[in-house]
């Protein structure tokens, strides 16, 4: 007999995402559904306002990836106008963006994933000594996990435990049949996140260094970035490489080994795809590495599609063919829609109340604030999985680079005597690696960028930003500004009409991800992934929060106020005109 598995909410830092799952009498999940429970209305709040002023506004989608819907509206707005920046803003630009994919990838895995890894109580049974002889086995050059560190973490957690609280380690499922780590390296790993919670600090320093602050960064407008006296300042530009530095000893050291440890401790589930999914992989692109016209110019990350895991095969990538359904979203709409001509009709349908007094999912119907983007009629998964696999079948020399290093260590460890296969970064697994990987890469792209920043100003080049006449650009156009956010891909689209935003629309990553079933009732990428997933005990259903959290899922939309006694405590009304 089949069994209904709630988890609301899943994420650990914002919290409006439901998963919904049926598992046979196996435990094996049989079906799954995704839902956002709350509504974002920002592409409504924009509409009558000047196009330059959109970054700012629409910058507030999120709180976690932040600066990149700021540039991503900033770029739509610039690509309407055919404004082209100047090299040195290209630069901050990347090192801004660069930053935030630092600060994102490591507390995604140590904050918001590691503990679907790591068994914290497991970690104070273990031996310091033996865990930082255990480290070694991963690198050459452990970071901060000698005996004496491993020692203290392990009393400071004990503290907690004989007082009776364990703080931000609470209400997990602690002793989980599908924890698989020895108490040692669970030690190593709870070191590693809590270093991690000091490391994100100076990686906020980098991205503040050049936006000014962080979260919510104020240096980019439409034509380049505002930061000139800090980027012709050499000791700004020198901090900046000295906590880049600092923070790549981390990333190798501590991030990477970590993720070769539990990717050979989980070999068995990268090995068979736990978690695969859809395998069907969108890239917009990103990082552009030369100042040619939009959308014209070299990528760190190359732009494309790669279908049903297909590898000897990268379909080119054109924004004409995304479209967006709402057939099991709560929106009104007359069919799919390109974002350009895109519409936000909330239309809320509730939850099903059943017998046993909990409220379901109408799943024959509409269940989440989240419409359903397909590319050219095709489901697909985004995020550094999709980069990594799309550079790799697109025969980029860096990415390729960098994947088989992975893969050879990882089939040393589990001793293969060759590299793992490829096929194993499709799964969970796989996918939580991709994510490490992409990182070591941008942190080392990023000593160039601020090399060649340094030497570009040294050179005498002062400009970041490029004039342009307003009024001449601004009465009738459209855009859009595409790029590969952290999690994905993240596009912004733009209609200007006298001057005003007409239209606007954004497609982000979690949107690609966690959508629901389209019009034709295939699933979104979320739920695709925990099809076939064995559930080791139903009322913990850790296998489900694993394979989730490793999309990083961010479910921001805008500020809500939520009383948790279901008490109202006010009504507000927006205004959307500009007109005041």
């Amino acid at each position: 007999m089949s069994k209904h598995i709630i988890v609301d909410p899943i994420t650990r830092i914002e919290g409006h995402l439901r998963i919904e799952a049926v598992i046979d009498e196996n435990n094996v999940i049989t079906d799954a559904f995704s839902s956002s429970t709350m509504f974002r209305g920002i592409e409504t709040i924009l509409k009558g306002r000047d196009p330059r002023d959109a970054g700012l506004l629409a910058m507030r989608i999120c709180g976690v990836c932040t600066g990149t819907h700021y540039q991503r509206s900033i770029e739509a707005v610039e690509h309407a106008f055919g404004v082209k920046i100047p090299k040195n803003a290209r630069l901050v630009r990347n090192l801004m963006q660069g930053a935030l994919y630092l600060h994102d990838h490591v507390v995604h895995f140590y904050h918001l994933h590691g503990l679907d890894w790591i068994d914290i109580t497991s970690a104070l049974k273990a031996d310091p000594a033996k865990a930082a002889k255990e480290a070694f086995k991963w690198t050459d050059t452990p970071y901060g996990v000698g005996e004496g560190d491993l020692r203290k973490i392990q009393q400071r957690v004990q503290k907690f435990v004989k007082q009776g609280r364990l703080g931000l380690f609470a209400n997990a499922y602690w002793g989980n049949k599908h924890y698989k780590l020895t108490p040692e390296q669970n030690l190593i790993g709870v070191a590693h996140y809590l270093q991690a919670l000091d490391m994100q600090r100076d990686m906020s320093k980098m991205m503040a260094i050049y936006g000014g602050k962080m979260p919510h960064p104020q240096s980019i407008v439409v034509g380049g970035v505002t930061c000139v006296q800090d980027i012709i300042n050499p000791a700004r530009n020198a901090q900046f490489k000295s906590l880049l530095n600092k923070a790549r000893d981390f990333i190798k050291n501590a991030y990477l080994a970590d993720i070769a440890m539990a990717g050979t401790v989980y070999a068995d589930e990268a090995l068979d795809g736990t978690g695969a999914g859809l395998k069907s992989f969108l890239s917009y692109g990103g990082f552009r590495l030369d100042d040619n016209d939009f959308y014209k110019a070299a990528l760190l990350f190359p732009s494309g599609v790669v279908l049903n895991g297909d590898l000897s095969k990268v379909i080119p990538f054109d924004q004409s063919k995304v479209t967006e359904d709402v057939t099991h979203a709560w929106y009104n709409a007359k069919g799919p829609q390109h974002p350009f001509d895109g519409t936000t009709e909330p239309n809320y349908t509730g939850l099903e109340k059943r017998d046993d007094g909990l409220a379901y999912l109408k799943t024959n119907e509409k269940y989440s604030w989240i419409k359903a983007p397909n590319y050219d009629d095709n489901r697909v998964e985004v995020g550094p999985l999709a980069r990594m696999v799309i550079g790799v079948a697109a025969k980029d020399e860096r990415i390729t680079k960098y994947v088989t290093n992975f893969l050879e260590k990882l089939g040393g460890h589990l001793g293969l005597g060759k590299a793992a296969p490829t096929s194993v970064l499709f799964s969970t697994v796989g996918r939580t690696a991709a994510r490490a990987i992409e990182t070591e890469l941008m942190a080392d792209v990023m000593m160039e960028w601020i090399d060649e920043l340094a030497s570009n100003v040294a050179a005498g080049d002062h400009s970041t930003w490029t004039e342009f006449d307003f009024d001449e650009v601004s009465k009738d156009a459209q855009g859009y500004g595409l790029e590969e956010a952290p999690r994905g891909g993240l596009g912004h689209w733009v209609k200007i009409k006298d001057g005003k935003i007409e239209n606007y629309q954004a497609v982000v990553p979690s949107t690609w991800n966690a959508s629901p079933r389209d019009d034709k009732n295939r699933m979104g990428a979320y739920e695709a992934s925990l099809i076939g997933t064995k559930v080791a005990d139903p009322h913990q259903p850790l296998e489900i929060l694993r394979t989730i959290h490793s999309f990083d899922p961010c479910i921001a939309c805008a500020v809500h106020i939520v009383d948790t006694k279901g008490k109202k405590l006010g009504e507000f009304k927006v205004s959307t005109s500009c007109s005041i």
